[in-house]
């Protein structure tokens, strides 16, 4: 009896050593899934400067957009309003709009930086309104100017109607335009500085987006959720002087699924220079042959199967040519990847 007893415990001891052993070793199932995702209805993933389209999944289906579309609304007002410590006093329209909100009152007032950091860090819908108000003196003389951007960046298949993303009929974008606006705005540092900001000390706010956190190499951009538009992220990340756009449309798991398509990127593409600034490079001239430079640096993404697909061609000038815009170009260059035109420039006289 005392021999079954001892080997009862000694069962049980041991079952109970095995179980904490597993679930040390063994990954926990839990509810938050951190290495879970789905595929978001619509995704687009570009390199900022190339703009080239690294990956894209319905890129150009229209959606709706929510929050997200005030990326176009803070680049619209970065470019329409050169003071950015002028007081704006907040009008009666932009109280009480419904969504997120950093709670404005009537006749408060604000710079207008401080109302682009509650825009970006807070999604204040009542900043969207107060900045649009402020700019143009209506909403729809203000998405008049976002969608006069969008065109600019290229966004040809999106229209604005707000600059805060609340549900309207015509009121959409697609992954990839919206993609091509963040790398238009991108380029501006004012613009750079505000989305990665995590904390707005002046008001005290976080940002609520979490990529700035949970993606070592996030530089910003902006959430969005609406029941229409479902949970959208525009995220960016550089890396080895690549910096990549993420846009992710309708997801469940916008975070997740976002850090698996930028590490993806970042694994599949470098960022590769394709010409340097002093390179010389020949040219052959009714006088013989000369020496030219480009006086740039040109780089593109590329997989690595890519880069024996370069091409590069060199003309110069005849004289009288219509093409020489002074007196030091002497030609022109050409790059092609796989027989597709990359880029092209002016050569200067060595």
């Amino acid at each position: 009896m005392k021999t079954r007893k001892r080997f009862c415990l000694f069962i049980c001891t041991y079952l109970c050593v095995l179980g904490v052993l597993l679930s040390i070793v063994m990954p926990k199932c839990s509810g938050k899934a951190t290495q879970q995702w789905v595929e978001g209805k619509a995704e687009c993933v570009i390199e900022v400067n190339s703009r080239r389209v690294l990956y894209q999944n319905h890129g150009d289906i229209r959606l709706p957009m929510a929050s997200t579309t005030k990326i176009a609304t803070c680049i619209t007002v970065l470019e329409l309003c050169n003071n950015l410590q002028a007081e704006v006093v907040i009008p009666h329209n932009a109280v009480g709009i419904e969504g997120s909100s950093v709670y404005l009152k009537e006749g408060e007032i604000f710079t207008v930086e401080e109302l682009l950091y509650g825009l970006m860090l807070r999604s204040g819908n009542d900043c969207a309104t107060a900045l649009a108000l402020y700019c143009c003196g209506s909403i729809g003389a203000f998405a008049a100017k976002m969608n006069a951007i969008a065109q600019k960046a290229g966004a040809l298949h999106t229209n604005f109607e707000n600059p805060h993303g609340l549900p309207s009929k015509d009121h959409y974008t697609t992954a990839y335009d919206l993609g091509l606006i963040t790398c238009y705005a991108m380029h501006n540092p004012t613009f750079c500085k505000i989305v990665s900001t995590k904390y707005y000390t002046p008001k005290h706010w976080k940002n609520k987006n979490k990529m700035l956190d949970l993606y070592e190499s996030s530089v910003g951009v902006k959430t969005g959720y609406t029941k229409e538009a479902g949970r959208c992220l525009v995220s960016a990340a550089k890396k080895n002087g690549m910096t990549v756009v993420c846009v992710v449309l309708n997801c469940s798991t916008t975070y997740e699924r976002s850090i698996k398509l930028l590490d993806d990127a970042f694994l599949a593409y470098t960022y590769t220079k394709i010409l340097s600034k002093d390179e010389k490079i020949p040219l052959q001239t009714p006088k013989g042959k000369v020496l030219s430079i480009s006086k740039k640096d040109l780089y593109y993404p590329l997989i690595a199967e890519e880069t024996a697909l370069l091409e590069r061609s060199a003309i110069a000038y005849e004289k009288g040519d219509i093409r020489q815009k002074s007196k030091d170009s002497i030609g022109e260059f050409s790059i092609y990847l796989a027989k597709r035109l990359l880029f092209s420039g002016i050569l200067y006289k060595l």
